[in-house]
Parts: C-alpha cells; structure tokens; sequence
C-alpha cells in the first residue's frame, strides 16, 4: 500500500510512437477510460513485473550460493548463517 504523498500525481512528457497512441487511444474508447489510467495501469503492470523478476532471480542465485556452500564449492563459508548474512548484504 502507498502512503498518500507516494499517490500525488505529478505530470510528465513522454514521446510514444503514433502506432501505440493509436492503440493506447483504442483502449480509451473500448474501455471508458483515459490515457493517463491506460498509461499508469500499464506502466504498473510492467514494473511489477520487473520487480518479480528480480525477486525470483535473487532468489535463484542465493539458491545457488547455498547449494555451492553445502557442496563445499565455497570454502570461505563455514556455516549456513554465513551464507544468509552475505545474501542479505546484497
């Protein structure tokens, strides 16, 4: 959830192509709503996904960090709560 300052709206300029104004605008017609809701909703679509994205390959790699410690492939580790702690530092 944002705090009420994060939702105050502040205007920007962009150049799109015409070809995604003229879908961005088809939108607009088919489903009641501006160009700054299209917009904002795909702009927020797009960022969550990056955002899970990097969560997942965070993820993959610590997993791999701690399959190389539990190998012995990372003799500068001696226990678990080492590996957790230099994740946690990226």
């Amino acid at each position: 959830m944002h705090a009420p300052n994060q939702l105050e709206k502040q205007q920007v300029g962009l150049r799109l192509p015409k070809y995604m104004i003229e879908d961005v605008d088809e939108l607009t017609e088919r489903f009641s709503l501006n160009r700054t809701d299209i917009i904002t909703e795909a702009l927020r679509s797009y960022i969550a996904q990056q955002k899970e994205k990097m969560f997942y390959d965070q993820f993959r790699e610590g997993v791999r960090e701690l399959k190389g410690a539990l190998d012995g492939k990372r003799e500068d580790l001696v226990t678990l709560d080492e590996l957790i702690d230099e994740l946690d530092d990226h």
